[in-house]
């Protein structure tokens, strides 16, 4: 087995010993200078690219399903076979090589072009898309790759074009992401697919028998099918004495830059909630080494969403990282730079930045007399109560078949996932969206990825240790498996998600 000096990894052109090689596994290599990934499904044989095309992560150390690969960091899912990216957070395909066999020893040869673009799909006589979010920029995305070329419009209240939003609060907001690294796509990206992008655009009304949106500026949109990506608006807490200027939410492109441009300046700072979007804060804050008070009215960080240890995990590795915490209280009143909570306590800010959930972006879908049951109630095709409408993203509400109740979460790959499906069911392919849910949260070098839905849970049972950062924690009720998390255990979390789609495999079966 022939290696490179340059890479110290095998030379696949040189061939490579079957026998080291077990059915669904990869190893890492390369070929004419480019670093792949050879895989095995039983008898078949794939190379393909090293790395996802989202973050860049290590393709090897994911998981083999069937005939793809899924990145073990943000769980991307790509084809063996053609290196398409079938399953967000990726957009694009990583490339691939013919690969041949002889004697027991398998050789990559030359790389293969990838698969032609779709052309002519029919599908409705126009798409509106309502939202420049994850899920409406990843519905144009999959209409175009599926062949759709009529007239597609993404109408966003954006002022700027769809971005990588987890990075805003993030690596983007720690100073450690180029600016240009967070649009989602380029500008002739745009212009390229024929997508017609109308920013700083809000929509006022709906008209479902007529068929048309109309904006602010009067200007009506007629459509053949409309997806409503609206997502959610953060929750705005008035505060008594705080001007304007004062607090900061953090939900836009332009929202992260007006933080970044007060830390600039700013030696302290008050987070008000504990949640993911205010934990990130804290810790991309003290990254540029801005003292960090965080306020919030619950015992422990996350403890709703993960319990009482995950949370007790959170808050000492913030304290460790030197964030001081206010728990049981919020803040009262803000003078000047004193900012009051409601024990008394009186801490000193530049700033505010506050992070305390958000809600559904409801208005437009209730003018217009669609069914909603705390969010837009769709059904498995994430269709709304009126035919050719559809929603995705943080707005929908769909019944998941992994907990058989009806769900709305605020993940943005589900609002990717949804998006894409939402496409392909306008162009009448009736797909139903049951993939797993799936998140993952950045706390300085700790990853926590979450697979499943547990919105209650009766026990939780952990593997490993949290004090170490090497854990799975599993959410059960009933003797079921809801939800998973993960510390430092990228390939688990992977199986857990594929093992809760083998669990609904079944149940479509009689469904078909």
């Amino acid at each position: 087995m022939a290696e490179t000096p340059q890479t110290n990894k095998p030379d696949f052109r040189n061939g490579f010993p079957i026998r080291d090689l077990g059915d669904g596994g990869m190893i890492s290599g390369q070929a004419n200078g480019e670093e792949l990934v050879l895989a095995r499904h039983g008898d078949e044989l794939f190379a393909i690219g090293a790395h996802c095309t989202h973050y860049g992560g290590p393709l090897a150390e994911g998981l083999i399903v069937g005939d793809t690969v899924r990145c073990p960091w943000h769980h991307a899912c790509f084809s063996l076979r053609n290196g398409e990216a079938l399953r967000a957070p990726a957009l694009d395909p990583v490339p691939c090589w013919r690969v041949e066999r002889l004697g027991d020893k398998i050789f990559v040869r030359e790389k293969v072009s990838p698969p032609a673009p779709k052309r002519g799909t029919e599908g409705p006589s126009s798409v509106v898309i309502v939202g420049g979010g994850a899920a409406g920029l990843a519905a144009a995305d999959m209409l175009r790759r599926e062949g759709y070329d009529g007239p597609l419009t993404i109408v966003s209240a954006d002022a700027s074009p769809p971005v990588d939003r987890p990075n805003l609060s993030k690596d983007y907001l720690a100073g450690t992401a180029q600016e240009d690294w967070i649009p989602l796509r380029p500008a002739d990206y745009y212009r390229d697919r024929k997508i017609h992008l109308l920013l700083n655009s809000r929509v006022s009304s709906l008209d479902t028998k007529r068929r048309r949106i109309v904006l602010e500026n009067g200007k009506a949109l007629e459509f053949g099918a409309l997806l409503l990506a609206t997502g959610a608006d953060p929750v705005r807490l008035p505060i008594e004495g705080a001007t304007d200027s004062q607090f900061h939410y953090l939900r836009t492109f332009a929202d992260s830059n007006a933080i970044i441009a007060k830390a600039t300046s700013a030696k302290h700072v008050v987070v008000v909630g504990a949640s993911f979007i205010g934990l990130e804060v804290a810790a991309s804050l003290r990254a540029r080494g801005i003292l960090v008070d965080l306020v919030a009215p619950g015992s422990q960080p996350l403890e709703r969403v993960m319990g009482a240890e995950v949370g007790l995990f959170i808050r000492k590795l913030h304290e460790s990282h030197g964030v001081t915490f206010h728990l049981g209280e919020t803040v009262s009143r803000v003078n000047g730079r004193a900012v009051t909570l409601t024990s008394g306590t009186a801490v000193d800010a530049d700033f505010l930045v506050l992070g305390v959930g958000v809600r559904p972006s409801l208005a437009l879908a209730e003018q217009a007399g669609l069914t909603i049951d705390r969010g837009i109630l769709v059904n498995e095709y994430l269709e709304t109560s009126v035919a050719g409408i559809f929603a995705a993203g943080d707005a929908a509400r769909w019944p998941d078949p992994h907990t058989g109740e009806l769900i709305r979460v605020e993940h943005w790959v589900v609002a990717e996932r949804q998006g894409q499906v939402a496409a392909k069911n306008i162009l009448g392919r009736r797909e139903k969206f049951d993939a797993v849910p799936f998140f993952w949260s950045q706390h300085y070098d700790v990853r926590i990825n979450y697979v499943g839905h547990a919105e209650t849970w009766e026990a939780i049972e952990i593997d490993g240790s949290l004090d170490a950062r090497d854990c799975a924690l599993a959410y059960k009720k009933g003797g079921r498996t809801l939800a998973t998390v993960t510390i430092s255990r990228d390939l688990q979390s992977l199986q857990a998600e594929a093992a809760m789609e083998t669990a609904i495999r079944p149940q479509r079966r009689e469904v078909a």
